[in-house]
């Protein structure tokens, strides 16, 4: 009988990253296991997905914690959840056809059955493959969402945006510029807050590094803030609430600044600026909106397409061996554009 060649078993195996033990603070690589297992088969109605890049979340590391969440947290020994992106190799199911390329709930893992719900395709002649993991896929609907349901913004509004270098960041303050609002990143460095004014046309970008933070946000939002996206928590949250219009909306995301905490984090010092102007603040999700989903992605590429909205991707390698590590980048503020981490 002829050898196997390496290349040949490789591709009768699946590189699977699965959560084995529950982080405190920082994720480590101990709380993984990585384990080569036989390709699954596609049953009835199903199909396989050979992956090709996975998407890096912050609410990957609340994914992995117990308690009370807006989803049930990935379970001990579980494939670790992520959204990716690849092509089907094998098919079962008339909806989605080998050659197709489609972004999922699939997990960090080199090959993903799925029966395609939650499943939408991906057209790599409109984007690069990993855009429709970014401002094309559940960060761009996160903001497209969050900005015009939640944060009700309309023209000639003052949107603030934390962590607006980022995958969903970055798209909230496009996206108010063109529904004729001022855009107003926050985001950590000289280098990201040139990025959000000179490429992405914001109309203003604070260093919450920097020593003038509180100032220099003030002299960016001269006429106070009407719609706050909220990304991060903790310092940056108080101060944009200090600087809140009645009747302001405040549209909740994300919490990162909380993320990677050992101990409860002190609460909201700034209420009082809830109560005074009146403001209504939200938390939600992008499931939340899934009906509008199918509308959101073709809004989001036409104006990709008509060149009116850009997005920035953050590619790295080393596959899904790498996982911990690059993961980690989000919360060291280590990326610069949505992380994505090829396979």
């Amino acid at each position: 009988m002829a050898a196997i060649s390496q290349k040949e078993t490789m591709m009768t195996m699946n590189r699977v990253v699965r959560l084995i033990e529950r982080p405190v603070g920082m994720v480590t690589r101990s709380c993984f296991s990585f384990e080569d297992e036989a390709v699954a088969e596609p049953g009835e109605g199903e199909f396989r997905v050979k992956i090709e890049c996975i998407s890096l979340d912050p609410a990957m590391r609340g994914w992995m914690a117990e308690g009370k969440s807006y989803v049930e947290p990935v379970a001990l020994g579980g494939v670790m959840r992520a959204f990716a992106a690849g092509v089907v190799d094998a098919s079962n199911n008339s909806q989605f056809q080998v050659g197709e390329y489609v972004t999922g709930l699939f997990g960090v893992q080199q090959f993903a059955i799925s029966d395609g719900n939650g499943v939408t395709k991906a057209n790599p002649e409109v984007a690069p493959l990993e855009a429709w993991l970014g401002g094309l896929g559940m960060p761009g609907w996160t903001a497209y969402f969050g900005l015009l349901d939640v944060g009700e913004a309309k023209a000639g509004d003052t949107v603030v945006v934390s962590a607006a270098s980022g995958a969903v960041g970055s798209v909230v303050g496009q996206i108010a510029k063109l529904k004729g609002c001022r855009a107003v990143g926050i985001a950590g460095g000289p280098e990201k807050c040139a990025y959000l004014v000179d490429e992405l046309g914001f109309d203003a970008a604070v260093d919450y590094r920097a020593d003038d933070f509180f100032a220099t946000l003030k002299a960016a939002t001269p006429d106070g803030v009407d719609v706050y996206f909220e990304n991060v928590g903790g310092d940056i949250g108080d101060a944009v609430l200090s600087r809140m219009n009645t009747f302001g909306r405040v549209a909740v995301c994300g919490l990162i600044a909380y993320y990677n905490a050992t101990s409860a984090p002190d609460g909201m010092k700034n209420v009082r600026s809830i109560l005074v102007n009146r403001l209504k603040m939200q938390g939600f999700i992008v499931f939340d909106f899934a009906k509008g989903i199918p509308a959101a992605m073709a809004e989001l590429a036409e104006w990709y397409r008509e060149g009116k909205i850009k997005f920035r991707q953050d590619v790295r390698e080393g596959g899904v061996d790498a996982y911990p590590e690059v993961l980690n980048l989000l919360y060291t503020s280590g990326n610069f554009g949505k992380l994505v981490l090829k396979v």
